[in-house]
């Protein structure tokens, strides 16, 4: 294990059982995304080889209240539906006993990993140590605060059965941030034309993908979009979400408005222009160069006719200078940019080949 983290191996092998009748959401299919089984059509069987070869990631901070009903119904599930995955739950930084508490419920159970970073690090990076920590080659999102059931791991497996990379959960019914988290997924659909609903609730989807993308602080929340943008296919099913069984909320506050805006911003920028810099900050460049020189003319004109406007010249001139000027340096940027950009297309490049 690397930095900040430590694990403990414990874990479940389900017995007996097959996958009950369940159902996905209809969404018509567009871009990148695969079309799934409309509401009321029964799931396929999940494949032998998928009932063992995933793991259920479950970030968890200060969630101890609730260790002991999250493994008595992981193993229920498990065993109703035939499932001997792996669980990789990863303590972000708990101080309330978590850790302690889930090494106890899990004890007995040989496909458990409980790994704990030292310190409160975010979501985003315990999906990373989930990835790091299991070789399966399905991965299911869960958190801990059991507010989605373990029943639905099942359907989400089903759902990647019919060929999906990634599968979205839509959180259906009435809840707490409805409103915030409808604005941001319109928000996140029209700036990224991702074919899904729900960017930011239980997924399902490809390990390798969580391993090639690379993520900063909290872009758990874009994970999909960033997926989709390097062509991995997404579909989605409807979930229930369920009140907090005991804690508090994780994620609230006007302030995770505002850096979920922020970052948003930040994303679509990388996506629309880090292959391509030049065209954000050389473009930019070039039109206050040319507004610098279109100013100058008009000065000269002024002058050579003896037109005094009201402020006099040397405003006119200042102008001039200000654009040309930050013009230049926009341009700079961008060529400093590109050459980065080139230099991450060439790491990326060796990264696949050693890789492969």
């Amino acid at each position: 294990m690397n930095g900040n983290d430590r694990g403990q191996g414990t874990g479940d092998r389900g017995q007996g059982g097959a996958l009950a009748g369940a159902s996905l959401s209809a969404f018509p299919a567009s871009g990148g995304s695969v079309a799934v089984a409309a509401a009321g059509d029964p799931l396929p069987v999940i494949p032998a080889a998928m009932r063992h070869d995933f793991a259920v990631a479950i970030p968890a901070k200060d969630e101890v209240e609730v260790m002991a009903d999250l493994f008595r119904e992981l193993r229920e599930t498990f065993a109703r539906h035939g499932l001997d995955g792996q669980i990789v739950l990863v303590d972000d930084g708990s101080t309330d006993g978590t850790y302690e508490a889930a090494l106890r419920e899990s004890a007995g159970m040989p496909n458990v990993r409980i790994v704990r970073h030292r310190r409160n690090r975010g979501k985003t990076e315990a999906m990373v140590t989930a990835a790091r920590e299991t070789d399966r080659e399905f991965m299911v999102l869960f958190d801990a605060d059991l507010q989605h059931s373990t029943e639905e791991i099942p359907r989400f497996l089903a759902a990647l059965a019919l060929g999906a990379d990634i599968v979205c959960g839509r959180k259906v019914g009435k809840y707490e941030k409805a409103g915030v988290s409808s604005v941001y997924n319109r928000l996140s659909q029209s700036l990224f034309e991702v074919p899904v609903r729900d960017l930011n609730s239980m997924k399902a989807f490809r390990t390798e993908i969580l391993r090639e993308i690379p993520l900063r602080h909290d872009w758990h929340r874009f994970f999909v979009v960033l997926a989709h943008a390097q062509g991995w296919t997404v579909s989605e099913i409807d979930i229930t979400l369920f009140p907090r069984r005991a804690g508090v909320a994780k994620y609230s506050g006007r302030r995770r408005v505002l850096v979920g805006v922020g970052d948003l911003i930040v994303v679509w920028f990388y996506l629309k222009f880090s292959e391509k810099p030049m065209q954000f900050f050389g473009g930019g460049g070039l039109i206050l160069v040319a507004l610098g020189f279109l100013v100058g003319l008009v000065t000269v004109v002024l002058r050579v006719l003896e037109w005094m406007p009201p402020f006099g010249f040397r405003p006119l001139l200042t102008l001039v200078v200000l654009l040309v000027t930050v013009g230049v340096m926009l341009f700079g940027f961008g060529f400093m940019a590109e050459l980065i950009a080139t230099l991450r297309t060439e790491v990326d490049q060796l990264r696949s080949r050693r890789s492969s």
